[in-house]
């Protein structure tokens, strides 16, 4: 398709932006939401979703660079439409109910909502900016197992 052909679709560059960032993010929301319905444990379900996020990372790189490199950094594109979690809203719910729900079985503590949803998705960020800047010793995958651990033991209950 031409890029001339894009304003079809598309009002302008900002439009396609935000529909970009909201299609990739709900590709993220429904993935959790089907490990937000598995009868498993608050530590499994942290440990699957931790493993497709990292695959995902590594399948479409590109996808968490435009967000991590354009979404978060150019936030005047997306002031119009998109303020706070408007375009990212699905995921933030999947989120949320891995949370509350976890908390709620006594698997992880009650705690506010930003600061548990700040430590898990700036620890797949980082991740996720450290294989895009080749900086990694092993392949992503293999640190998904320690990341999911570390993102557990950071939101645990413990009497």
């Amino acid at each position: 398709m031409s890029v001339g052909n894009m304003y079809n679709y598309f009002s302008s560059k900002e439009e396609l932006a935000k529909y970009a960032i909201k299609y990739s993010t709900n590709i993220l929301a429904l993935e959790l939401r089907e490990i937000n319905n598995m009868e498993i444990s608050s530590k499994e379900k942290v440990s699957i979703f931790v493993n497709k996020y990292l695959e995902n990372v590594q399948k479409s790189p590109e996808v968490i660079e435009y967000f991590l490199r354009v979404y978060l950094s150019n936030r005047e594109v997306f002031k119009q439409g998109c303020e706070g979690f408007l375009c990212v809203g699905e995921f933030v719910t999947e989120v949320m109910i891995l949370l509350d729900t976890g908390a709620q079985n006594k698997e992880f503590r009650e705690q506010e909502f930003f600061p548990a949803f700040a430590m898990i998705m700036g620890c797949l960020g980082g991740f996720a900016f450290l294989s895009g800047e080749k900086v990694l010793d092993k392949d992503l995958l293999e640190y998904s197992d320690a990341v999911a651990d570390n993102i557990y033991r950071a939101l645990k209950y413990e009497e």
